[in-house]
């Protein structure tokens, strides 16, 4: 099989805009959340807490979240284009659609809501967290012997091994001096990086241009 690349079409550019959009604008929200937050500590406050009952500006953090992740599932719909027709390429864009889902959802069952008995947020939250890192380990392999994405393979890979050590962490309460806060931020900073990154660097890709098909000329 040949190498595929350099070039991408432009649905891949318009993938790595809105993926690069829609993490950095809620990284930025979660600053600007965290700053207008009285006693807010990246430690021992959980990212939830942005968007809960006690935050000033819950409804700056849950719209955002919403945002990142109506764009997070529309950029796993036009990455496909980015990569190979391969299994693994459908099955990591499907989790990285999920995670995004699990992120809308996050913002509209806001922490201490009362849907489905209160757990609606956590089940949100979870989806987000165990998508992301499977769509993480498993897209390096749609990325094989495709040099547009050299570099970015064991990058990847590594992020989602990250992420999923982060969850066993979190989840066993083995959080160690980062505490809750640090623990979940260690679980979202993977995706949310990767996400920058990968939309920068597909912004940076020549885009190849099709070339339309010469007119019948009849004998």
């Amino acid at each position: 099989m040949p190498s595929l690349g350099p070039l991408i079409p432009v649905r891949a550019r318009w993938a790595g805009a809105v993926l690069f959009v829609g993490s950095l604008q809620f990284v930025l929200a979660m600053i600007a959340v965290q700053l207008a937050y009285p006693g807010y500590s990246d430690l021992s406050n959980t990212i939830s807490d942005l968007g809960g009952p006690h935050s000033p500006w819950a409804a700056v953090f849950n719209g955002s979240i919403i945002v990142t992740g109506l764009l997070t599932f529309t950029a796993a719909v036009l990455l496909g284009a980015a990569f190979a027709r391969k299994l693994s390429r459908t099955v990591g864009l499907a989790f990285l659609f999920l995670a995004g889902l699990g992120a809308l959802l996050v913002g509209v069952f806001p922490e201490q809501t009362t849907a489905l008995g209160g757990h609606a947020h956590g089940y949100a939250a979870d989806l987000a967290f165990l998508a992301s890192g499977v769509a993480l380990v498993v897209l390096p392999l749609a990325m094989l012997r495709d040099t547009r994405w050299e570099g970015f393979r064991a990058y990847t890979f590594l992020s989602g091994v990250v992420t999923f050590v982060a969850i066993a962490l979190y989840s066993t309460s083995a959080v160690g001096p980062l505490g809750v806060g640090g623990m979940e931020r260690l679980i979202v900073a993977p995706i949310l990086l990767w996400s920058i990154v990968v939309g920068v660097h597909l912004l940076r890709l020549p885009v190849y241009q099709r070339i339309p098909a010469a007119p019948h000329v009849s004998t």
